[in-house]
């Protein structure tokens, strides 16, 4: 299933249900009133959507207006966002001569969840001094897993998956790493993709807790790149089973895979700017690339048509 929140002038929208084409959706205000709504109560409610689904596929259904689409989830109880492909620690650390990280634990912080920005909404930033950046990841929607929750276990809590862009600003990030109290300022609201799907959705493109897809990223309409996420080092199991170590996580939980990143990505490309940055540092020994400014526009899907998830689309505005 593809499901989506149609705007409704309520803080968490309606949640719709999306034939596979995208063009057409069925409301399922009847059934449950919003997203969250619907994956807290999973079990209970999820053979009626399927009923909606089966409807769609039999040609029934309205058009739906992307134009009208918001975040799948607008907010949510709890944003985790995972750093689980090495090729992007290793560069960034190669470039700016940083120490490895020595564990053998993934990566993981916990940033805002109260506000996801629509697919197609400007994104607004303070200044361009401060470095902005793109960054573009998979994640999951979990139900509700309880504390202890195993690896082996932990895909069964699995929801749905989803395409996001973790907005980043380069310029504050290293003042607030050196506090040791992690981001704030550096990690405005995310954007998501407009349709959030159901794993079996994905068919062999799901395994192992993983994305085996291309993320393509262009920016002013020029590809920037197109890693694969089969690439995790751990897989969403993994981050949802150390997320999970020592407290229990709410239904509507989401969980970032971190830059999608590839060993070869002289050939791919890449999915953020700093990322693109690092690489030209190594080889050239400078920067060649800068970051956003205003008008900027960054787009992010999987392939070339936009299968699945739907299409990132957005400009950069400056507030100042």
């Amino acid at each position: 299933m593809r499901l989506a929140t149609r705007d409704n002038a309520t803080p968490d929208g309606e949640l719709v249900i999306v034939s596979a084409d995208g063009a057409r959706c069925l409301s399922a205000g009847s059934l449950c009133p919003n997203l969250l709504s619907a994956v807290e109560r999973w079990d209970q409610v999820r053979p009626a959507l399927q009923g909606l689904d089966m409807r769609l596929a039999a040609g029934e259904g309205a058009p739906l207006d992307p134009a009208t689409l918001r975040a799948p989830l607008p907010r949510t109880w709890q944003w985790l966002d995972g750093s689980a492909f090495a090729t992007h620690g290793e560069l960034m650390q190669q470039a700016f001569n940083l120490p490895p990280i020595e564990t053998d634990r993934p990566l993981m912080y916990q940033g805002m969840s109260h506000q996801f920005l629509a697919p197609t909404e400007d994104a607004r930033f303070p200044s361009a001094a401060d470095g902005i950046d793109f960054e573009g990841e998979f994640g999951v929607i979990t139900g509700a897993v309880p504390m202890g929750c195993s690896a082996e276990d932990a895909l069964a809590h699995v929801r749905l998956i989803i395409l996001l862009n973790d907005w980043s600003l380069r310029t504050i990030a290293p003042i607030e790493m050196k506090t040791g109290f992690g981001w704030i300022q550096a990690k405005p609201a995310c954007s998501v993709a407009p349709f959030a799907v159901t794993p079996d959705e994905l068919g062999d493109a799901w395994n192992e807790g993983r994305v085996c897809l291309p993320l393509t990223v262009t920016v002013n309409g020029t590809w920037f790149g197109s890693p694969n996420g089969s690439a995790m080092v751990y897989g969403f199991h993994e981050l949802i089973a150390h997320a999970a170590h020592s407290r229990s996580l709410a239904a509507g939980t989401i969980i970032g895979s971190g830059t999608v990143s590839n060993a070869d990505y002289a050939l791919v490309g890449s999915t953020c700017i700093s990322e693109r940055r690092a690489i030209e540092k190594i080889a050239h020994g400078a920067f060649r690339t800068g970051f956003l400014g205003a008008g900027d526009r960054v787009a992010m899907q999987v392939g070339e048509h936009a299968d699945h998830f739907g299409r990132i689309d957005q400009r950069v505005w400056l507030t100042a």
